[in-house]
């Protein structure tokens, strides 16, 4: 835990290779099927002990890491370049909880986070980036790091325009923890996370966008986020039965996926069930356990309650069950197999869980890790597999699935186990 990076010489490939412990990183799995990780909050090169945001780009392959791009140090503001044009000088600022999106060629798309912009300001980010053949590109959003309240507040602010009109100038709020989905036509979706509206106010979002032709819509959900002025509740309508009415409360930190059939799905998160009285607001927990599918332009309340902290129904450990449900959470991680199964892991609610899920034809499945929260790792013997090995809890991991389907889990962070702490440790699961 809290392991400074071992970054080597940029481009070159070592086994001591290794990035440092961190948190809400970025990954993506390209083409040839190697797995890529960039920026997070934790530590670099130096500074033992002391985090930061990162924006350093690292490749694995054939069990080494490779630093591809970015800095060692810490807290790096951005060099953007010209909007639309790639530079091989171009990199995002340090930043975490970005939206991210791997495309049909392998290439990762960035959308905003928490960190630095090109003028050396910390805060709220709404800029857009491609990575694509060993170069970065903004391709839209400001360069600019603000929040309301300082100077160039405006510049995190969302342009919605018309409801279901892309337009050039449209742009999402700058904003963190949101989730992403990409559909069968390679398009770019965004809904909610934690940040700015149409009024320059902070909070938390229950907007859903789409990023296609070079142009953002807004599709759906308030411009206004939910703060002491307004409540942006969830609408549920009836459980399995899609409504034009329906969507999600406003949240972050939910964890999606996409099926076979390019509809999405969103669980958990942190922020609003169907009345929560603006808890965020008055600091208590709001960790939510809902399940939604997004398909055909219309959500539908899929499982789980439509209420904030309900505890979760494991079951039987490997039996899959009609009334089993996942503790609320949020900063899980989700992996799609290659049969279509859904696999869920960690995350932080009431405490950090280390329990994984599987969920399949409607049911989840308590599969491995302890129901309890609070649990320290079982490492056993590097490289090999055994039964009794599992991660510890966390939340704030990232992960890949290979090319035989086998789940892959990196870092996080411990924030109620037995310490505050960055991880830096690799797991491989074959289910």
């Amino acid at each position: 835990m809290n392991q400074l990076g071992s970054y080597g010489a940029q481009g070159i490939v070592s086994l001591s290779n290794s990035p440092g412990g961190r948190a809400y990183s970025s990954t993506w799995t390209d083409a040839a099927g190697n797995f890529w990780l960039f920026g997070g909050y934790g530590l670099a090169s130096t500074g033992a002990g002391v985090t930061g945001h990162l924006n350093d780009l690292w490749k694995y392959r054939n069990g080494e890491w490779t630093w591809m791009n970015g800095s060692n140090q810490t807290e790096q503001p951005g060099s953007y370049g010209t909007q639309g044009v790639a530079a091989p000088g171009n990199t995002p600022g340090g930043r975490y909880g970005s939206a991210s999106w791997t495309d049909s060629s392998g290439n990762l798309w960035l959308f905003g986070g928490i960190g630095w912009g090109s003028a050396g300001t910390l805060g709220d980010l709404n800029d857009l980036w491609r990575y694509s053949n060993g170069e970065w590109t903004w391709m839209s959003g400001s360069n600019f790091a603000a929040e309301p309240g300082i100077t160039g507040a405006w510049q995190g602010t969302g342009i919605y325009g018309t409801k279901g009109i892309a337009n050039p100038a449209n742009v999402p709020g700058a904003r963190n923890w949101a989730s992403t989905w990409i559909d069968n036509s390679g398009n770019l979706w965004l809904f909610g996370g934690s940040g700015i509206d149409s009024n320059g106010e902070p909070g938390i979002l229950d907007d859903l966008w789409e990023y296609s032709g070079g142009e953002w819509t807004w599709v759906g959900g308030s411009n206004l986020a939910d703060n002491a002025g307004f409540e942006q509740d969830g609408q549920y309508g009836a459980l399995g039965i899609p409504g034009p009415a329906n969507i999600p409360g406003a949240r972050f930190g939910a964890a999606t996926w996409t099926d076979a059939e390019g509809n999405f799905w969103l669980f958990g998160g942190d922020g609003d069930a169907v009345s929560d009285a603006h808890c965020n607001e008055t600091g208590s927990p709001c960790n939510l356990s809902d399940l939604w599918r997004y398909s055909s332009g219309e959500w539908t309340w899929m499982g789980g309650p439509d209420q904030a902290n309900e505890p979760g129904i494991y079951g039987t450990q490997g039996v899959a069950a009609t009334g089993n449900n996942p503790a609320p959470r949020n900063g899980a991680l989700t992996w799609v197999d290659t049969a279509g199964n859904v696999w869920l892991f960690g995350g932080t609610g009431h405490d950090d869980f280390n329990d994984l899920w599987k969920y399949s034809g409607g049911e989840w499945t308590w599969m491995s890790g302890s129901n309890q929260s609070g649990q320290t790792g079982t490492y056993g013997t590097l490289g090999t597999a055994a039964p009794g090995n599992v991660p510890g809890c966390r939340d704030g991991a990232v992960g890949w699935t290979d090319k035989s389907g086998n789940l892959w889990l990196f870092g996080g962070e411990e924030t109620y186990c037995v310490g505050n702490g960055k991880f830096n440790d690799l797991w491989e699961y074959q289910p």
